[in-house]
């Protein structure tokens, strides 16, 4: 075994070390992965296909990811990572306003809003694929999570306001649309999604 493969074989499923080749096999299969998710949705991704499709060796992606979830998984984690940090304006509004435009510009993205819907379809009936995108919504609120701890130090909402719940409030609405309706996810809803949120917590609703 050459020394490149390996370091293609160390690792569990769906975890791999940084650097060289295998950086570059993991970020051409993941947005393969990404790609098909969006186009084809989950029944139809197939791991030999993806390996196809990124110019990667077949029992490469078996032997790193396993099944379709493991890769599924990464795919978020690696989302979950690569997503823009938190936004500080110095005042509540203003941070939840940048959380749904950041939000809202992902989901109207065409590449994007498929991804999200396909995974989010694929959630109802594979558990892991559920287990995934819990733990990536859990690390995108957890990063935006501080806006509101720091607008409860300021006095602007009550003490024991969530910090967790007022930022699902501000995301909720715009996948609601996302998924339910055909209206635009424009910057309009983005900014009702932000001050109906804002507006609850200051009402003492997420207490």
């Amino acid at each position: 075994m050459s020394a490149e493969e390996n370091d293609d074989a160390c690792g569990d499923p769906g975890t791999l070390r940084p650097g060289g080749r295998t950086a570059r096999v993991r970020a051409a299969v993941l947005r393969t992965a990404g790609d098909a998710l969006a186009e084809d949705g989950f029944a139809r991704l197939d791991l030999a296909d993806l390996a196809r499709r990124a110019d990667v060796g077949k029992s490469t992606v078996y032997r790193r990811w396993g099944t379709v979830a493991g890769l599924v998984a990464d795919l978020l984690t690696d989302m979950a990572e690569r997503s823009l940090p938190h936004t500080e304006t110095g005042s509540l509004l203003g941070d939840l306003r940048a959380n749904a435009e950041l939000v809202r510009r992902t989901l109207a993205d065409p590449r994007q809003g498929a991804l999200f819907k396909a995974v989010i379809a694929a959630a109802t009936t594979d558990a892991r694929t559920a287990e995934s995108l819990h733990r990536f919504y859990e690390i995108r609120v957890a990063e935006w999570a501080p806006c509101v701890e720091q607008a409860v130090l300021r006095g602007e909402l009550p003490e024991g306001t969530d910090p967790h719940e007022v930022i699902r409030a501000v995301s909720a609405p715009l996948y609601y649309r996302l998924l339910t309706s055909d209206a635009p996810l424009d910057e309009a809803a983005g900014t009702r999604a932000a001050e109906a949120a804002a507006a609850a917590a200051r009402a003492g609703v997420y207490t």
